[in-house]
């Protein structure tokens, strides 16, 4: 693709995908610039500094040795809402979207939840993994989350022991994490949960330990290797099989492009690339520079979810988390189902048709209807009167490239039968009705 030209719709679909979207004005002045700056701008900010998102204040979280001293009052679950509220303000302000769109993909990748974990600040050092580690090597990142206090906890490697392995773990490994289902066996399993027990959580520091006489150094033989194997060689196996390789690619395609398997065609394009160093930024460089990224199928081819939506559209409409209480917020993204730090299982979130339910459409009516109250309609409430002219403004601050003529159609009636009863066009009714289109929920 290089050299392809740009305009607004592709540079809305290029940010929607590499971050969490773009103001109306930002989109006009970057379609002046060619896809491949716009690409080169984008995997820049995986290893650059992020000042806006490095504002926002971190909130105090309590760490074990802290907890440990006596007479010390922790108030976890506030914790845990300021910590949400943290990063739904980073992902609105960042100025590297791209690192924090793969921050919070890899946080569906490896989902976690603080209702079991207990600690937020165990939630915020895991979070800080995906953000610095998550756009270089895959086996390095794995590396650290197996050994993360967080997933220690999730998945229950701190009470593997060598007379009791503990399976969770090396099966989510290999079954979510790296390579799917059918790519090895339950004696693979029961091998590899060997060799990660001592795999420890220190209660004194709160930090991983290895403890040599809790953990079996026997010969094990796992996916066709025999030897006295530990569960850094179990994630350097698993990571360089050619299954994780299509399994990665399909997950992190799934995400930004539309929905593939591991054995579709077009993982293979991609196959060779990552398999020389299993790095992601090289990977998502790829990816976005191939023709399949501005298919039709691509440009209409996800649903957002409820995070994606709520980011995308504070940043659309130029606004923050700011006006917003911390509560409400969770609250109405608990309506649709979706919260930072709490998947539903570890198996994480659905995607696409799971977030189209009769259900979540008031929860999204809600959400959208908060975020419109508290934005500048002033363009809108000018052309009172104006019926074409409003349905305009509305869609130049939503940032429509186009539309279709049910959507129109229905802007207009919903703005031309409140006015017979209100006697003023309703403008946060007809940016809500913008937000929760159809248009605007492809993501």
């Amino acid at each position: 693709m290089s050299g392809v030209g740009t305009n607004p719709a592709l540079v809305a679909h290029l940010y929607r995908r590499a971050g969490f979207g773009a103001t109306p004005g930002e989109l006009q002045a970057l379609s002046d610039k060619s896809w491949d700056e716009l690409v080169g701008e984008l995997i820049a900010g995986l290893s650059a500094p992020d000042p806006a998102g490095d504002a926002v204040t971190l909130p105090h979280l309590t760490s074990i040795p802290e907890s440990n001293v006596p007479g010390y009052q922790l108030n976890g679950w506030v914790e845990y809402a300021n910590l949400i509220s943290w990063w739904l303000a980073r992902m609105v302000v960042t100025s590297t979207p791209l690192r924090e769109k793969l921050t919070w993909l890899l946080h569906c990748q490896f989902p976690t939840s603080y209702q079991k974990v207990g600690w937020a600040y165990m939630m915020y050092a895991q979070n800080q993994i995906f953000r610095s580690l998550g756009p270089g090597s895959f086996e390095t990142l794995v590396q650290a989350v197996a050994k993360d206090p967080a997933m220690l906890i999730w998945l229950d490697t701190d009470t593997s022991h060598k007379d009791a392995p503990n399976q969770n773990f090396p099966r989510e490994l290999m079954e979510r994490f790296t390579m799917g289902v059918g790519n090895y066996t339950q004696e693979d399993v029961i091998q590899a949960a060997r060799c990660f027990t001592g795999w420890e959580l220190d209660n004194t520091s709160g930090e991983f330990f290895f403890n040599p006489y809790d953990n079996d150094d026997g010969v094990k033989v796992f996916l066709g290797r025999a030897g006295r194997l530990t569960g850094e060689d179990v994630i350097n196996i698993v990571t360089h099989e050619p299954a994780s390789h299509r399994w990665v690619i399909s997950r992190i395609w799934s995400w930004i492009g539309y929905p593939v398997l591991p054995n579709d065609p077009l993982v293979q394009d991609f196959v060779h690339g990552y398999a020389k160093d299993l790095n992601m930024t090289n990977l998502l460089e790829a990816m976005f520079h191939h023709p399949a990224f501005v298919s039709a199928a691509a440009m209409e081819g996800l649903v957002k979810q409820p995070i994606e939506f709520l980011v995308g559209a504070l940043r659309t409409l130029g606004l923050t988390t700011a006006p917003f209480d911390s509560g409400d917020v969770q609250g109405m993204l608990g309506n649709i189902g979706q919260i930072p730090f709490t998947p539903p299982s570890v198996g994480g979130w659905g995607s696409n048709e799971y977030w189209l339910s009769t259900g979540a459409s008031a929860g999204y009516i809600q959400l959208a209807s908060a975020i419109a109250g508290v934005a500048d309609l002033t363009a809108i409430e000018d052309n009172d009167g104006h019926p074409a002219a409003q349905v305009s403004a509305v869609l130049s601050l939503v940032g429509f490239s186009r539309i279709s003529a049910r959507t129109r159609a229905a802007l207009t009636s919903l703005g031309l039968s409140m006015r017979d009863s209100t006697g003023s066009w309703p403008a946060q009714q007809l940016v809500t009705l913008a937000l929760v289109s159809p248009e605007f929920a492809l993501n």
